[in-house]
């Protein structure tokens, strides 16, 4: 009898075993060696402006498609959403409110976020970012019927993002939590102000939209958005000011993916080095750099 016993705590002891040894495997095996070892690259994207269409295409799809080939892998889209996005990278739920916490786990379902995604301090603290991708920044947008006027560009950035965020007490305002969009990333939170939290779908590409219908005055949105709509809905919309100074967008990769994030670097100064880059550019977002021509004019003569 003691002996069944026994035999039966050390059979579920050795499961235990190799359940802790089949996680620890799975932990050190998300890096470059493993993508080449499955043979594919997982990218992460939520159809988001023209990073991700929705469609097989956009600036961050090609890049990654471009990337795989580089692996010499085979590409794979996953689609996902804002909500979802990074414990689908890191096998980790994460609740960010009122501080970022790991509260669970999840499936790993890719090996790199590539979807016009900005790089917050939040996201900092669960992600390793590549160099930066694309430029960007937040503005505030009306319909031209509200009326709040644009202001008038002083030449000081903190100046002019003081000016705007005084516009806001004109109407009530679309934000989103937990997306460059956050009021609290910007010090938007108990001014007085009337933010009005967007949940109509977890895509920013709707947030306009829904402004357009009468459903807010004005929304928060970030520059490659703003281009994009400009072109959509041609004078209906007036950009009124900066909410923040620049930002920067890149690829997100695990923490435990090192030599995957170096070697996109490596690939990334390579196309800007021979062009390739400025062309997926001009081809998603023609005016971007008109709009942001500092970021591209280093971006177009990296050596």
């Amino acid at each position: 009898m003691a002996s069944r016993k026994l035999s039966r705590v050390l059979g579920r002891s050795a499961l235990v075993v190799a359940g802790l040894l089949l996680c620890l495997q799975t932990a050190f095996a998300q890096d470059l060696d493993e993508v080449r070892k499955r043979g594919v690259l997982r990218h992460l994207g939520v159809p988001y402006a023209n990073f991700v269409t929705g469609s097989g295409d956009g600036f961050d799809v090609e890049l990654m498609q471009l990337f795989a080939k580089e692996l010499g892998v085979r590409y794979e889209y996953v689609q996902t959403n804002w909500n979802d996005v990074i414990g689908d990278l890191t096998g980790k739920e994460i609740r960010y409110k009122p501080s970022v916490q790991e509260v669970g786990s999840r499936p790993v379902r890719g090996d790199v976020i590539a979807n016009g995604m900005t790089i917050l301090p939040p996201r900092v603290k669960l992600l390793d970012f590549s160099e930066p991708t694309f430029p960007s920044a937040v503005w505030l947008l009306a319909r031209p019927d509200v009326p709040v006027a644009p202001i008038k560009p002083s030449g000081n950035r903190e100046q002019d993002i003081k000016a705007t965020k005084a516009r806001m007490a004109l109407g009530t305002t679309f934000v989103m939590d937990n997306s460059c969009l956050d009021p609290t990333l910007y010090d938007l939170e108990g001014k007085g102000l009337k933010l009005k939290r967007f949940n109509g779908s977890t895509n920013i590409n709707d947030v306009v939209p829904a402004m357009l219908k009468r459903e807010s005055d004005m929304t928060l949105l970030d520059v490659p958005d703003v281009l994009l709509a400009l072109e959509l809905w041609p004078g209906q919309i007036k950009v009124i000011g900066p909410i923040s100074e620049q930002q920067l967008m890149a690829a997100g990769f695990r923490k435990t993916s090192p030599e995957l994030r170096k070697a996109f670097d490596i690939f990334l100064d390579g196309i800007k080095a021979d062009g390739t880059y400025m062309k997926l550019v001009q081809k998603h977002y023609k005016s971007a750099p008109r709009y942001l021509p500092e970021f591209f004019r280093n971006a177009s003569t990296r050596p």
